[in-house]
């Protein structure tokens, strides 16, 4: 996992509420188990036409000045439906580093914390800013200060977002779940040396 102190991009806006996991990434996409190219199969049906090839015209994805977005502005709720890590996998695929919204579904803010992919909560006002702007000058951008936890945007006012301690601390250092008890590895060594097993008898 790459580290993430600061994000400074320019966004996109979906302002759709309730967007699942299944519409992040169609459910026939998950018996892959390698990252590699699921950023195309990102809101695959929306993005694509019946046969699945042709890109939709009208979904704002496909359209040319939104294609260096890092930072996705999304309705209410985003993430629901069901768990399934390969959603943050998608989006981080199509170039995404956060997401901006009221709120997540808990399954997808912590599947997306552990793969580097950052969820901002931001107020009702200034979701609704982000959406104006984002549809009146594609060129908008936002900077993130993962460390300080603030998102500030174009007229320089920064909006503090919430994040725990161990996700920020995994964030800034570049390490999953697995990378942060394995760099523990030394000292749980000299713990157990300290604390040999013991036997535990019952009656």
């Amino acid at each position: 996992m790459d580290k993430l102190s600061h994000i400074e991009g320019s966004i996109v806006a979906i302002p759709v509420n309730d967007i699942d996991t299944d519409q992040i990434i169609p459910a026939r996409f998950l018996k892959v188990t390698d990252k590699a190219g699921l950023g195309k199969a990102a809101f695959c049906d929306w993005r694509y036409l019946e046969d699945g090839e042709t890109p939709n015209p009208k979904f704002i994805l496909n359209n040319a000045a939104y294609q260096e977005a890092s930072v996705l502005v999304a309705g209410d709720n985003f993430g629901c439906g069901s768990s399934r890590e390969h959603a943050p996998w998608a989006l981080m695929g199509a170039g995404f580093k956060a997401v901006i919204s009221t709120d997540f579904a808990d399954i997808f803010r912590n599947n997306a914390l552990k793969n580097g992919l950052l969820p901002i909560i931001v107020d009702r006002d200034t979701q609704q800013q982000l959406f104006s702007l984002a549809e009146e000058d594609p060129s908008t951008s936002v900077r993130v200060d993962v460390e300080a936890q603030t998102l500030t945007l174009p007229d320089g006012r920064a909006v503090d977002f919430p994040l725990d301690g161990f996700s920020k601390y995994c964030l800034l250092n570049g390490v999953d779940q697995l990378g942060y008890l394995l760099a523990l590895d030394e000292e749980t060594q000299r713990f157990e040396a300290r604390n040999p097993q013991r036997v535990v008898t019952t009656a």
